[in-house]
C-alpha cells in the first residue's frame, strides 16, 4: 500500500522491532499524527480466542473516564413511561414501530448508538439485518438491552463504548482523540484493557492477548508489550 509523504515521515519515528510500554505509545501515537483533522486514537487487540464458538466470544462494555471526545447521538425503542424518561435523559432520537419504516425503507442512520427496553426487542429484532452488520443491535451485555434507560443514556454519552471480537478475533476501540492530553488517553487505555481483561472466556486455552497496537486514524501503528498482561 502506498502512501503520502507525511504518512512515512511520521513512520520514521516509530521502531517497529520494539514492543513499547503504554505510556510510550502513547506519547509516541500523538506525535505521529498526519491529518489536518483531529484525529481518533485507536486500540487494536489481536486476540488468542475463537469467536466461533459462543463460550470464547469477547463482548462488554465500559465507560472511559475521559470520554471518547465525539458527541454520540443516541437512539431509543421505548414506550411510554420509558420513552418520557429517554427524551428528559438526553435521548437524541426516540421512537417504536413508527421507526422501522424510516430505518428500513429509508435508511435512515442518523444515530450511533441504540438502546432499547427488553420489551422492545420484538420489535427492533425485525431490524436485525440491517442494524446486526452496522454493530448497532442493542445487546444486554453492552448495557444497551435495559429498563434503567436514563443511566444507559448518561453511560454512553460520559464515554462508554463497546468492545466486541471482529471475524478476525480483533478487537478494534477508540480511546480518545489525538488532541486529548497523554494521561487522558493513558486513563482511557488502562480503563479499557482493565475491561477487556476482565472479559476473558474461561473456556479459552492458550495465549489470551496476542498483540496489541496503538494508532490514530490515519497514522502508523505502534506496538504495545502485552507483558503486564501474560
Amino acid at each position: 500500500m502506498k502512501h503520502g509523504k507525511k504518512y512515512n515521515e511520521a513512520a520514521k519515528l516509530v521502531d517497529r522491532t520494539v514492543f513499547y510500554e503504554p505510556a510510550d505509545a502513547v506519547a509516541l501515537v500523538k506525535k505521529a499524527t498526519v491529518a489536518k483533522f483531529d484525529e481518533t486514537v485507536e486500540v487494536h487487540i489481536r486476540t488468542g480466542c475463537d469467536g466461533r464458538h459462543a463460550e470464547q466470544q469477547v463482548r462488554g462494555a465500559v465507560v472511559l473516564p475521559n470520554g471518547t471526545g465525539k458527541s454520540v447521538r443516541v437512539l431509543v425503542f421505548a414506550k411510554g413511561e420509558k420513552a418520557t424518561e429517554a427524551e428528559q435523559a438526553g435521548a437524541d432520537f426516540v421512537g417504536a414501530e413508527d421507526l422501522i419504516p424510516k430505518i428500513q425503507n429509508e435508511g435512515w442512520f442518523e444515530f450511533d448508538v441504540v438502546v432499547a427496553t427488553p420489551d422492545m426487542m420484538g420489535v427492533v429484532g425485525r431490524l436485525g439485518k440491517v442494524l446486526g452488520p452496522k454493530g448497532l443491535m442493542p445487546n444486554p451485555k453492552a448495557g444497551t438491552v435495559t429498563m434503567d434507560v436514563a443511566k444507559a443514556i448518561a453511560d454512553i454519552k460520559a464515554g462508554k463504548i463497546e468492545y466486541r471480537l471482529d471475524k478476525a478475533n480483533i478487537i478494534h476501540c477508540p480511546i480518545g482523540k489525538a488532541s486529548f492530553d497523554e494521561d487522558k488517553l493513558r486513563e482511557n487505555y488502562t480503563a479499557l484493557m482493565d475491561a477487556i481483561i476482565k472479559a476473558k472466556p474461561a473456556a479459552l486455552k492458550g495465549q489470551y492477548l496476542k498483540s496489541i497496537s496503538l494508532s490514530t486514524t490515519m497514522g502508523p501503528g505502534v506496538k504495545v508489550s502485552t507483558a503486564k498482561y501474560s
